[in-house]
């Protein structure tokens, strides 16, 4: 059954074993006693009580504090660990064992729900478009300034994130505008010809369907900006020059800025300022929070010569923005 966007409103969410706990503890305890006037829980988890969630929760942690217990409890003979004994244990065991960074598991949590995306037509003769070609010549070995075989012609590259498990992606605007065919690629391999519903040009963003998805396609979670604040940690995860999906890390640098696009054409405003490296091909892609949530749409970066290169600064719009192109509700 498909399920419309998912938007997160906790910044925690309970361990699994708390949620299994609260669930038991939810449900009624038997037939007799719903007949018998007793009214069964909600099977939703929407419809749980905050006091039975904390009881659950207390039940689980007092066991594990039990268990613990019983676990350290020295034995008749054995000698008492100490402080100190289960410090050095610690210790060894960092020192033994790799963890994964957070921006890590943060990839690994998106990246199911990040497409690439490519536009088909006429190839265009502007500065960006000329440096995206550099770019696919160069990530397929080829050289930079090949020309493309005849017929149809890759006009640009970008990436999308997948909102709604139907296949809704949000992307940016100036990824496939004026396209004479869109492709997406899903994170399995599935290729699948996409269609422009809707489109949002005051903050470059597009909204695609694809024709077809996979069966167990994941949407993103999308998280409120309402909280975010300079120096938080984000990544951008996408097809930068269509080499992907690619991961790079960085901060928040900034909230509320404006982006003029080289041409003059268009200001956007609103925009969360970040220092994860972007390039052409990340257009459209998402940049999350540690958790893996999108936060916003990547839409631009600044540099003030001709290259169209990252040095530093990148923009994104708001998630808030971004959904409402896709008619979701607002947070």
């Amino acid at each position: 059954m498909r399920r419309p966007a998912f938007y997160s409103r906790s910044p925690r969410t309970l361990p699994l074993a708390a949620e299994q706990a609260a669930e038991q503890a939810d449900a009624p305890a038997s037939p007799d006693a719903v007949g018998h006037g007793a009214q069964a829980a909600p099977s939703s988890r929407a419809g749980w009580q905050p006091a039975r969630r904390s009881f659950a929760l207390l039940i689980v942690l007092c066991a594990a504090l039990v268990t613990g217990a019983a676990l350290w409890a020295p034995r008749p003979g054995s000698k008492a660990l100490t402080q100190k004994d289960i410090d050095a244990a610690v210790l060894r065991t960092l020192q033994t064992n790799t963890l994964p960074s957070p921006a890590a598991k943060a990839a690994d949590i998106i990246r199911p729900s990040v497409v690439r995306v490519v536009s088909y037509g006429t190839e265009k003769n502007t500065p960006e478009a000329r440096l995206q070609k550099r770019g696919r010549n160069l990530a397929k070995g080829k050289a930079p300034d090949a020309d493309s075989p005849p017929g149809e012609v890759e006009r640009g590259v970008g990436t999308g994130v997948v909102i709604v498990d139907k296949g809704v992606i949000l992307t940016n605007l100036h990824v496939v505008a004026g396209a004479d065919k869109i492709k997406v690629t899903f994170f399995d391999g599935l290729e699948a010809i996409a269609t422009v519903t809707g489109v949002q040009p005051e903050n470059d963003l597009a909204v695609l369907q694809a024709q077809k998805v996979p069966d167990d396609l994941i949407p993103a979670t999308m998280r409120s900006t309402a909280d975010l604040r300079p120096g938080d940690q984000v990544a951008a995860v996408g097809f930068p020059f269509g080499i992907g999906p690619s991961v790079s890390a960085g901060v928040v640098s900034g909230l509320n800025r404006s982006f003029r696009s080289p041409e003059g054409k268009q200001e956007l405003g609103n925009l969360i300022q970040f220092d994860a490296a972007a390039n052409p091909g990340n257009s459209g892609g998402p940049l999350i929070n540690m958790d893996g949530e999108v936060l916003g749409i990547v839409t631009a970066i600044l540099n003030p010569t001709q290259q169209r290169t990252f040095i530093g600064i990148a923009f994104a719009i708001p998630i808030e923005n971004a959904a409402s192109a896709a008619g979701s509700p607002p947070f």
